[in-house]
């Protein structure tokens, strides 16, 4: 029965397996925000909420790394698109996938704490003021922020991010050993979070943003999610797609490219070439053993000469006797 239902192609596992992963990292970090703000603070506070979106990324590439890599983040794919990591063709599937996955979380999260919810703003749903809930699900500027400080918080945020991802998988580096990847993108999720969380929060994450951000306009907080703040909403898209693409350029620049490059794969084709050529040798000797070929093909002509030639010298003794 599994095997029938199984996907074939590899291209429609990937985006299942995004599709969850962002669901998972979206459950738990918006979950997290959702507990801590709904409480009132008080069964939650700025570092389980940070705990909360770090072991959420953590398992979400548990979930989906093994099949498509755990990108979860379209700003990660298009680095990896430009590092020949990821065909372009997969690119927007990822993408597609990814935002699907986030607004999917964010309707569980609604839907976990719908009750809550309601009680806490009295059924009005609003962006902005003392009972505002909208800030649960996608990123809104401090105060004091501006555009273009947003825009260089999220190029710098997203850059590292993807700078220590790529560090991590980078097999010719330290890297992390095999199955401990996710934690130490986690880890490095963690550390963005401490450090570069008052601008924005760091969504850092155009999936994690907008998909539950077009949820929020969805489910009845309207279109001033796209207008507040002088139309923030597109920051926290761009920025992260851009900064992306810093960061795997930084790292090819700085570390990649200088990595020695490897003989193995050379000496292994010669050591297989070497093996092969052994293995044919063997075959032959196994025929020659099977089917031995005569040395000589006319084997008892020189031993008839030498019988035949005796047998005359003979015969001439006798006759000059006689």
């Amino acid at each position: 029965m599994t095997r029938q239902c199984a996907l074939k192609h590899g291209i429609f596992k990937e985006f299942l397996a995004e599709l969850l992963g962002t669901f998972v990292l979206v459950l738990f970090g918006c979950g997290s925000v959702a507990q801590t703000v709904l409480s009132r603070n008080t069964l939650g506070e700025n570092l389980t909420i940070h705990i909360g979106f770090s072991t959420g990324l953590t398992m979400g590439i548990y979930v989906s790394g093994g099949i498509s890599g755990g990108h979860l983040n379209p700003a990660v794919s298009l680095a990896m698109v430009i590092l020949g990591k990821l065909k372009i063709y997969k690119f927007p599937i990822y993408v597609l996938a990814q935002m699907l996955g986030a607004f999917a979380g964010a309707a569980a999260v609604f839907g976990l704490y719908y009750d809550a919810f309601m009680d806490f703003t009295s059924g009005i749903l609003s962006v902005t003021g003392i009972n505002a809930t909208a800030h649960i699900f996608a990123s809104y500027p401090g105060r004091h922020l501006s555009i273009l400080n947003g825009i260089i918080d999220q190029v710098i945020g997203t850059g590292m991010l993807v700078l220590c991802i790529l560090a991590i998988t980078d097999g010719k580096n330290i890297g992390a050993p095999r199955g401990v990847e996710p934690v130490a993108v986690g880890l490095a999720l963690l550390a963005i979070s401490v450090s570069m969380g008052l601008n924005c929060g760091y969504p850092i994450n155009p999936a994690r943003d907008l998909g539950p951000r077009l949820f929020t306009f969805a489910a009845g907080w309207g279109l001033e999610v796209f207008s507040t703040a002088d139309n923030w909403w597109w920051i926290p898209v761009a920025g992260p797609m851009a900064g992306g693409v810093v960061g795997a350029v930084v790292y090819f620049l700085f570390v990649k490219m200088h990595h020695p490059h490897s003989q193995k794969p050379h000496e292994e084709q010669q050591e297989e070439e070497e093996e092969e050529e052994e293995e044919e040798d063997e075959s032959l000797k196994d025929k020659e053993q099977l089917f031995p070929q005569p040395v000589n093909e006319r084997p008892f002509e020189s031993d008839f000469d030498g019988v035949f030639s005796k047998s005359y010298d003979l015969y001439d003794n006798l006759a000059e006797k006689c």
